[in-house]
C-alpha cells in the first residue's frame, strides 16, 4: 500500500512554502485524499487561497531564520508527522539571475541562493525530524532539480541554482543515511517538480515545449504519485515528477 493511498489513515502532512504556487497546489489536493487527516501549512506569508480549508493550520515560517524554524516545529508538541514536503526554492530575485558565464558570479547571490535552496530545507529536516512519526512508515521530501545532477549537466551556466540543488541532494542522501537507524521507517527524497507555470519559471519559459510546461496542479498531481510510490530502498534518492530516478 502506497504512502498516501490508504483511506484507512488518518495521516498528518507538512508543508512548508504553503505560499508558494506548487506549495498551494500540493495543499489543495491534499485536502482532497481521503487517507489525509490534517495538514500543517508554513510560509513567510499567509496564502489566502487556504482560508477555506477545514483540516488546515496555518503558522508563519521564515526558513531564512533557524529561530522561526524551531519555534514553529516546536509547537507542533506531541504531534507527529507522517510526512513533509518542503516546497520551497529561489531561481532568481530582484538583483541576481542564473549566471550564463562565470563572470556574472556574484557572492551576495550565491550566498542567498545556497541559504534558501541548500541550508534552508536541512534546517527544516534538523527541526522536524523529531516530530516524524516513528509508527509507520513516512516521508521527508524536498523539491530539488534535474539541474542538480552533475553528471546530466550538459549545458553548463546557471552556476549558483546548480550548485545548491547537487548540494541539496548531497544533504538529503546524507540524512537518508544517518536515519536509517534513528528512523527507520522513513523515506528521505529529493523531488523534481518539472518546469511549472509558477514566477520561478516565468523568466525562462520560452524554449519549454507546451506539454512540458506544467501548471502547479499538473506537478502536484504528479509528484504527490511518486510520494505515494516512495519505498525504503528509495530513501536518499531524487526523483522526477514521471517517477524516474535522476543520477547524481
Amino acid at each position: 500500500m502506497g504512502l498516501l493511498n490508504n483511506q484507512d489513515a488518518s495521516l498528518k502532512v507538512a508543508v512548508i512554502g504553503a505560499s508558494g504556487g506548487i506549495g498551494q497546489a500540493l495543499i489543495q489536493q491534499l485536502t482532497n485524499m481521503p487517507g489525509i487527516g490534517y495538514i500543517y501549512a508554513y510560509s513567510r506569508t499567509y496564502p489566502q487561497a487556504l482560508s477555506a480549508i477545514e483540516n488546515l493550520s496555518y503558522s508563519p515560517l521564515d526558513y531564512r531564520n533557524e529561530q522561526s524554524i524551531a519555534d514553529a516545529a516546536a509547537a507542533l508538541g506531541k504531534t507527529r508527522l507522517d510526512l513533509v514536503i518542503v516546497a520551497t526554492g529561489v531561481l532568481h530575485g530582484e538583483n541576481f539571475t542564473p549566471e550564463k558565464s562565470i563572470r556574472s558570479l556574484q557572492p551576495e547571490s550565491f550566498e542567498e541562493v545556497f541559504q534558501l535552496n541548500t541550508l534552508g530545507p536541512m534546517l527544516v529536516a534538523k527541526h522536524f525530524l523529531p516530530y516524524m512519526n516513528k509508527n509507520n512508515k513516512t516521508a521527508f521530501t524536498a523539491i530539488s532539480a534535474r539541474v542538480g545532477s552533475i553528471s546530466d549537466n550538459r549545458l553548463g551556466g546557471w552556476y549558483s541554482y546548480r550548485a545548491s540543488k547537487a548540494a541539496l541532494n548531497m544533504m538529503l542522501k546524507g540524512l537518508a543515511i544517518e536515519c536509517r537507524v534513528r528512523y527507520p521507517d522513513l523515506i528521505v527524497a529529493g523531488l523534481h517538480p518539472g518546469t511549472v507555470n509558477t514566477s520561478l519559471s516565468e523568466p525562462f519559459q520560452k524554449n519549454v515545449p507546451a506539454d512540458k510546461l506544467f501548471t502547479a496542479e499538473q506537478s502536484a498531481s504528479y509528484l504527490l504519485q511518486v510520494i505515494d510510490n516512495l519505498d525504503k530502498q528509495d530513501s536518499g534518492k531524487v526523483f522526477a515528477w514521471d517517477g524516474k530516478e535522476i543520477p547524481a
